[in-house]
């Protein structure tokens, strides 16, 4: 087969041709697509026969079929892409004053944060601003107040049971 033998490459599409869908159909769930990526997976075969090394057949053809569906698919996906009606992207886009509202309240619960979290304790002001605000982790947080993570934890633990206890709570969901 490796010589150019088209009736030995025949027979080799008729024993992996199934095979080969098979693979395709697994990553692209389209029939016809399958069809096509296993045409193009038996040309990559035939075109890449020289370079073959005897290591395992299957799992070689295995791997070209499974990188021409993925290619398939990213180009099905491409055109879906490039397929948009602008007047459907109208459609979908908020208002202006949508979008003001959203700001407004945004803005507002920001504010109402700031002002709840300036009224913790000093200590408990300061993890939970790093945790909550800054989305820092215990790991960076420790590393800032130079602590150990642990007594950044007690301090976060600390500080919900202290929102807990002096915060509705409604004031802080």
């Amino acid at each position: 087969m490796r010589q150019g033998d088209r009736a030995a490459f025949r027979e080799f599409v008729k024993q992996y041709g199934n095979f080969v869908f098979r693979a395709a159909y697994s990553v692209l769930h389209d029939e016809k697509e399958a069809e096509d990526a296993a045409q193009e997976t038996f040309l990559q075969v035939y075109k890449s026969l020289p370079a073959y090394r005897s290591q395992g057949i299957k799992s070689w053809v295995t791997r070209i079929a499974i990188n021409k569906a993925i290619d398939f698919k990213r180009r099905r996906d491409r055109r879906r892409e490039e397929q948009w009606d602008p007047a459907d992207v109208a459609e979908k886009l908020p208002a202006v004053e949508d979008d003001l509202l959203k700001e407004m309240m945004i803005d507002e619960r920001r504010s109402e944060l700031h002002t709840k979290i300036s009224q913790l304790p000093p200590g408990h002001r300061q993890v939970v601003t790093a945790f909550y605000l800054d989305g820092k982790s215990y790991e960076q947080i420790a590393s800032d107040l130079e602590q150990t993570v642990k007594t950044v934890e007690s301090k976060l633990y600390r500080a919900r049971a202290w929102i807990r206890e002096h915060w509705k709570e409604e004031e802080w969901r």
